[in-house]
């Protein structure tokens, strides 16, 4: 494969993100159809780390974070053209690496993907608690 390349930025284009949300699967759980919405998403995130393939976005983690203490990852995704290539756990050692060494990460999984979690081997706490969201 090609080569990937990672980085931090400040933003990216919505059409681009959606895209990348609908090949990776995780668009069936994301308000893909509410562009001002997913605006938002992106906009409001404080970490975006990207891989991309030639400038085209493959994968995305979307995070929030007060590089102090807790980061919470909302979104990793990664089109399945490229899945099982490590891109999923390199885009999640880099949102920690960015989020601080005294940052604990947080992330819920889709169900389908708890097996790819437990794979790389990411913790799994018994202490959560979560209000689902109301629409």
């Amino acid at each position: 494969m090609d080569e990937i390349l990672y980085a931090r930025e400040a933003s990216i284009g919505v059409d681009e993100f959606i895209e990348v949300l609908r090949q990776s699967g995780l668009g069936e759980r994301r308000p893909l159809a509410d562009t001002d919405r997913m605006e938002r998403m992106i906009a409001n995130a404080n970490l975006i780390v990207t891989a991309r393939k030639a400038g085209k976005l493959v994968g995305v983690s979307r995070a929030l974070t007060d590089f102090a203490y807790c980061c919470y990852l909302s979104d990793l995704a990664v089109d399945r053209g490229y899945q099982g290539h490590g891109i999923g756990k390199r885009l999640i050692t880099e949102t920690r690496r960015l989020a601080g060494p005294e940052s604990m990460c947080l992330l819920l999984s889709a169900p389908d993907s708890i097996g790819f979690y437990k794979t790389i081997g990411m913790p799994q706490p018994d202490n959560a608690f979560l209000y689902k969201r109301e629409r």
